[in-house]
């Protein structure tokens, strides 16, 4: 009997670590609208090879922050609007940065050295990092890719996804990113601060 307590106290101890595991690296809620940006100062490596962190990239202005990847379908079929509005950005004196926070493929397409051929391959301008343990992700509450969060020189303003017609972007109705982008050079707050994102699940670590 002592050996059948033994043993109970062991399993039970080992369920509660994978309990906590789980919890640790699972998604938090999303950030809320006037957010400060979380994790500002922690550091990561950009495909330049430095690390830099989200109050390196931020501006007077604000910082456009969009989880990523190289691999995910609808990442492909936003490319040309990542690639617009991140230049847009650059351009309009407001930061950007490009999260990779698919950690559970870290070994395949998603790697540092796949990041930096995606990264020139799309002519990309803006910061590229690696989000080591989904941590940042973790802190926004990103779920998916790609996934935006725009802030102010005071906090959030808008979240959610580019526009309204992921697949097709000459059916594009509404683009949310670009009227929240237009509302921000003018000190406004835009007409509509949250939608959906629809995409890929960012690959966390089980």
């Amino acid at each position: 009997m002592k050996t059948k307590g033994i043993v109970l106290v062991v399993l039970l101890a080992v369920c509660a670590a994978l309990l906590s595991f789980i919890n640790s690296s699972a998604p938090t809620d999303e950030i809320g609208l006037n957010a400060t940006l979380p994790m500002a100062d922690a550091k990561m490596k950009d495909v330049s090879g430095k690390d830099i962190s989200l109050n390196d990239v931020k501006t007077t202005k604000g910082l456009l922050v969009i989880f990523s990847c190289n691999t995910c379908p609808y990442v492909k079929l936003s490319e040309t609007r990542i690639k617009e509005y991140s230049d847009f950005c650059l351009s309009n004196g407001i930061g950007c940065i490009l999260v990779n926070s698919n950690e559970a493929q870290r070994t395949e397409d998603d790697s540092f050295e796949e990041m930096k051929k995606y990264y020139q391959s799309q002519g990309l301008k803006c910061a590229y990092t690696v989000d080591e343990k989904s941590a940042l992700a973790n802190a926004f509450g990103a779920g998916r890719t790609p996934q935006c969060f725009l802030f102010n020189a005071k906090g959030l303003i808008y979240k959610g996804a580019i526009d309204d017609n992921v697949k097709d972007p000459s059916a594009v109705k509404e683009p949310y990113l670009k009227n929240a982008l237009s509302a921000l050079i003018k000190n406004e707050t835009p007409a509509r601060q949250e939608t959906k994102s629809i995409g890929c699940t960012i690959k966390r670590l089980e």
